[in-house]
């Protein structure tokens, strides 16, 4: 792992252990790139809960409670569908703090209006057993890597910002 995701993940841990708090992640386009940058981390079990990795849309919908009708009218890559993880991992966890993330690394899949590096990303937090939400879909340059990275960067980032 390089040192600047390294950093992040560390940054991170901290400020959630900190505070007491754990985290879980729902992960599409990363396909687990996140939970790995955080178990990188020597004593992250004090502060990573667990790790979904739902590729498929019938992955969303098993282990995430995603809805069939909220993926055939907004598609898997959108802010609707992240909400909808990042929401269910709270509900499939004992996290208080989630992140999730759905996009297009490519170099297929795209569309014109969701171009090769659209990522959505949705941050959850459990404030009085509701969730607090965030979301916000980012465009990444570059090939799938890069897109990839990008997206495990700006994932760690808003789990820094909701903390």
């Amino acid at each position: 792992m390089d040192a600047e995701l390294e950093s992040l993940a560390y940054q991170m841990g901290e400020a959630l252990q900190r505070q007491g708090l754990m985290l879980a992640t729902a992960e599409s386009c990363t396909g687990g790139w996140i939970a790995h940058a955080v178990t990188a981390i020597a004593g992250s079990s004090q502060w990573f809960e667990r790790g979904f990795i739902t590729y498929s849309n019938i992955a969303k919908q098993e282990m995430l409670g995603v809805q069939a009708d909220t993926l055939q009218r907004c598609g898997a890559v959108s802010e609707p569908i992240a909400c909808e993880m990042a929401e269910g991992v709270l509900k499939h966890s004992l996290a208080q703090i989630s992140v999730a993330v759905s996009g297009i690394a490519g170099p297929g899949g795209a569309t014109a209006d969701k171009p090769v590096g659209t990522v959505c990303l949705a941050w959850a937090r459990l404030d009085q057993h509701r969730a607090v939400m965030r979301s916000n879909t980012l465009h990444f340059p570059g090939d799938r890597e890069a897109v990839r990275r990008a997206a495990v960067m700006a994932a760690m980032r808003g789990v820094l910002e909701i903390i």
